[in-house]
């Protein structure tokens, strides 16, 4: 077996914008009610389309992230919608609707609030919706174009992009917000944006042909009828190039341009933009994500965990939540207990973080260990109801972390626990066998209460001892350690003996053992 299969395990802290983006648009998908990978194939036939156009690599580029961004202010609306309509996962009901056309305006709002309620419950909502009017439509896409602005400026997107972002929700006809722009007024990458994603949305639901026939009817109203025309020549070769078995890879390889990487500060700004797109689900959860990745780390720190692992949870809490966004906000926001069908739908809010993440290889380490932020100890926790032994320190800290934070905070069920009663809650769950205790005393250290200190033979440990422990866990020789850690083997034999002397152990077997009862294996 090579050296480099013994290669010790890092987090990249640099990604592809693209590939962030990519990974981003996947929960918005789920935040519209859309399946999974819609935003990618729309982003796909846009930049597709503009090819054959002949359009500029910068045109082109501007198409892509266009595509890719026009929906990352869906969280922002969620509870408003979940309000007015019952459902706001419903809402892409609405991609295929003219809201300026009376009948079809006026079916929508006759057919899908309160879809799924019961009769009376139902009648209510469409009688709150038919009382909004088109007015709440036009302000749900201008939060939407705000919102993506913002986002867009944090990640550093050009500013040409930023701009169009703000005509995504105009109209040909001159009829869209928020300036009512008219005909070649609205930019021509947004008009390719706006045309390949109708395309998209009726191919996914009846094929070529209706699609077709969908944005031939669009033509002059909402789409610029040039395009129209140029497209639906190209429309069998383009659609029926849209391949779900590698829509990932090809969006990747699609990017026009030079990719644009995110590292360092720029990389955490990447992160913080996907927890704020979380967070703004619910007003109840505001700065959540942001607040839970401070605490793990300083937990991580207080537990005697590498500085590295520090870091790892820093970046875990910033993507935990994401799931949520797949979840309707009338869920989330219901003040009374939830019924046993909307359980269901919460624990596969961990499932569906994992999912969303899996896709890159740099976010896919962040989510495996996201997914476990609501496991317990005592095998009571979900998704996965996972024993302790499969749940490593950097779990039992992170999972210790979230729901000492969560009961701070005000939900629309309960009050918000004061610091010091949601301290004693978090003690009564780990003497119930939820939470291991270490974990918990140095999230409630973090957190600045006053603990009484236990010595663990684990926090006498370095962080290069602590590397060097998880690599004799995996039977690495001493020589394979040396190049794994770049160091000679010398010093792995000097490290060694000190672990051993430390955690009182005089073989490897006895070595693993510890880190296996510890959590301390990665």
């Amino acid at each position: 077996m090579g050296i480099e299969s013994f290669a010790v395990t890092t987090l990249k802290t640099n990604i592809r914008l693209a590939e962030l983006m990519a990974s981003l648009s996947l929960a918005m998908d789920l935040g519209i009610g859309k399946s999974m990978e819609w935003v990618l194939n729309s982003c796909l036939l846009g930049v597709r389309f503009a090819e054959r156009l002949g359009l500029s690599e910068r045109e082109c580029r501007e198409v892509y992230y266009l595509s890719l961004l026009r929906h990352i202010g869906c969280t922002a609306t969620a509870s408003e919608e979940a309000e007015l309509y019952g459902n706001e996962l419903n809402m892409h009901a609405a991609l295929t609707v003219d809201a300026k056309d009376m009948a079809q305006a006026m079916g929508f709002l006759l057919r899908v609030p309160g879809q799924g309620q019961p009769l009376l419950q139902r009648a209510r909502f469409v009688a709150r919706a038919l009382a909004a009017g088109p007015a709440a439509a036009d302000a749900v896409s201008y939060t939407y174009c705000d919102v993506a602005t913002r986002m867009a400026t944090t990640l550093g997107v050009e500013s040409s992009i930023c701009e169009a972002l703000w005509q995504v929700y105009e109209r040909y006809d001159g009829r869209g917000i928020p300036k009512q722009l008219k005909g070649e007024q609205i930019v021509l990458p947004v008009r390719v944006v706006q045309l390949a994603q109708d395309a998209v949305t009726v191919y996914q639901i009846g094929g070529t042909q209706a699609a077709q026939v969908f944005v031939r009817e669009r033509a002059g109203k909402m789409l610029d009828p040039g395009l129209v025309e140029k497209f639906n020549v190209y429309a069998p070769e383009l659609l029926g190039s849209l391949n779900p078995e590698t829509c990932w890879t090809d969006v990747l390889a699609a990017e026009p341009g030079a990719p644009e990487m995110l590292a360092g500060e720029r990389f955490e700004q990447g992160l913080l933009a996907i927890a704020d797109f979380t967070d703004l689900k619910s007003p109840f959860t505001c700065t959540h994500s942001r607040q839970v990745a401070a605490l793990a780390a300083q937990a991580a720190q207080a537990y005697g965990l590498p500085t590295s692992d520090a870091d790892l949870l820093g970046h875990v809490g910033l993507v935990h939540e994401l799931g949520r966004v797949g979840i309707t906000s009338a869920i989330w926001d219901k003040p009374g207990p939830l019924t046993e069908s909307e359980w269901e739908r919460v624990r596969l809010h961990p499932y569906l973080t994992e999912r969303i993440l899996s896709k890159s290889p740099t976010l896919a380490v962040l989510g495996a260990l996201a997914s476990m932020h609501h496991e317990r100890l005592d095998g009571s926790g979900y998704h996965r109801q996972l024993p302790a032994a499969a749940q490593t320190a950097t779990a039992r800290v992170f999972a210790a972390a979230n729901a000492y934070h969560a009961l701070t905070e005000l939900r629309p069920y309960r009050a918000a626990c004061a610091p010091e009663a949601a301290a004693d809650e978090l003690r009564r769950q780990t003497k119930a066998g939820k939470f291991e205790a270490k974990a918990t005393d140095a999230v409630l250290a973090a957190a600045g209460h006053r603990i009484e200190r236990r010595r663990v033979p684990a926090l006498d440990l370095s962080d290069r001892e602590i590397e060097v422990l998880r690599l004799i866990a995996r039977g690495m020789s001493n020589k394979h350690m040396a190049a794994a850690l770049i160091i000679s083997p010398k010093t792995v034999g000097h490290h060694i003996q000190h672990i051993y002397n430390k955690l009182g152990v005089s073989t490897r077997a006895g070595a693993t053992l510890f880190a296996m009862q510890n959590g301390l294996l990665e």
